[in-house]
């Protein structure tokens, strides 16, 4: 049974948000459990629409964190395809899209990232595409098998995680695919310019075309339908079709609204809600998680929490929703998760754990067969410090490596590059 002793209000209807209404239950929270969702479907996780259900390998109700019928069960009361337009902090009250007034004595801010827009000609096209929620994957995924039945061809913009899961899956439908993006390699943010070579060859193998150093400029049509798409250094590319994976930018408007404190979009942190590390906002009452907020990023034991990072993965919605959830509950419940994602993309299976953009390393080793995509690699900073690992095609490492973070113990690289010494041997 519920009773009305306390009302917490999870706005949000992503995987944070589902897996903090269920925290709550799990933690024998008994109180009102209001759960907003701007979209009419059910909480679902998102990995699969860039992958298995994208690629027509998973039925779509498999991407859902619960069954409908958990919820009632539950006595999670659902808003679905009601957006929060209004928080007034001061009042406690969180106001719906149709006027319904919520009081709340705890809430949380859930509601996650949306795809950055292409800002040039030709974006109302009929075949111009964005990837974020599951009708955005229906839609692409019946785009996808057109254009491999009928030759036709998929213009990406922007080689991240996003535009190369896409890539792998137009390929395995048949679709010509072509990538413009303005980084010298794919995901140049994330690997530099040392391994983003990997994922060049790996797709370039499948038969995707890279056009590197160039952005979109014009995307040209007729009768409402994409012809090709133009760069700012002249090329022209044919296209049927086009995807805008440029990132994502954090839903950050009702917390700015509310007065929150939220973090420059303009630096590293990649912009968010600033939380502590128990994931609460600059208001004692409000908390947020998963892909909207910016938490103190602590690498090594002894490194000082003076940087707060965004995380835009599976993970850190996976395990920030229920860290959330304690914290509302009063529990002491610091989420000091290292950054984790994984990407699968044709034969190859990768994870990373950690964080080393470029600019912050000094070294990148590797251990294993780079060439045949079986490897691990390291990124050291100056003390020989890892900073973020990555296992490609190597299994059951990702928890070893997070250790060897967490450590801050200096590594030795010809140790680290000697697949003879076990990962582990080298944990202080």
């Amino acid at each position: 049974m519920v009773d009305a002793h306390q009302t917490f209000v999870i706005v949000g209807g992503g995987l944070a948000g589902a897996k903090a209404a269920e925290t709550l239950r799990a933690e024998g929270f008994t109180g009102r459990v209001i759960l907003i969702c701007d979209e009419r479907d059910h909480p679902y996780e998102r990995p699969p629409l860039s992958k298995g259900y994208l690629l027509g390998k998973e039925e779509r109700d498999s991407v859902f964190v619960h069954e409908p019928a958990w919820y009632a069960q539950a006595h999670i009361e659902l808003h679905l395809g009601q957006p929060a337009v209004h928080l007034d902090p001061e009042a406690r009250t969180v106001r719906l899209g149709d006027g319904t007034l919520i009081v709340y004595d705890r809430l949380l801010l859930a509601t996650g990232a949306e795809p950055r827009r292409l800002d040039i000609p030709g974006t109302g096209l009929a075949g111009v595409h964005h990837l974020r929620r599951l009708a955005h994957a229906e839609r692409l995924r019946g785009v996808l098998a057109s254009l491999g039945r009928d030759n036709g061809h998929l213009v990406i913009a922007g080689a991240g995680w996003i535009g190369l899961e896409v890539a792998a899956a137009a390929r395995s439908y048949g679709a010509e695919v072509t990538v413009v993006e303005a980084a010298p390699t794919p995901l140049h943010g994330v690997l530099g310019p040392e391994l983003g070579g990997v994922f060049t060859d790996l797709h370039r193998e499948h038969g995707v075309r890279f056009h590197f150093g160039a952005e979109l400029t014009e995307i040209v049509g007729q009768d409402g339908m994409v012809l090709a798409v133009r760069t700012d250094d002249g090329e022209e590319h044919p296209a049927h079709d086009v995807l805008a994976a440029i990132g994502a930018a954090p839903r950050t408007a009702l917390a700015e609204q509310a007065g929150l404190d939220l973090v420059d979009r303009t630096g590293t942190s990649g912009g968010g809600i600033a939380v502590d590390s128990s994931l609460r906002t600059s208001d004692p009452y409000v908390y947020a998680a998963g892909d909207v907020a910016a938490a103190p990023l602590t690498l090594a034991q002894d490194a000082p929490a003076d940087t707060r990072l965004r995380v835009e993965h599976w993970a850190n919605a996976l395990n920030g929703g229920p860290a959330a959830a304690r914290a509302m509950l009063g529990q002491d419940a610091g989420h000091d998760r290292l950054p984790y994602f994984f990407s699968d993309q044709y034969d190859v299976a990768m994870e990373y754990t950690g964080h080393a953009p470029p600019g912050s390393y000094a070294q990148v080793v590797c251990r294993g067969d780079v060439a045949k995509r079986e490897f691990t690699a390291f990124w050291l900073d100056a003390d020989g410090r890892l900073l973020a690992g990555m296992n490609v095609n190597v299994p059951d490492v990702a928890d070893t490596l997070g250790q060897l973070i967490r450590s801050g113990a200096p590594l030795e690289p010809g140790a680290l590059a000697d697949p003879d010494v076990p990962l582990t041997a080298l944990l202080p």
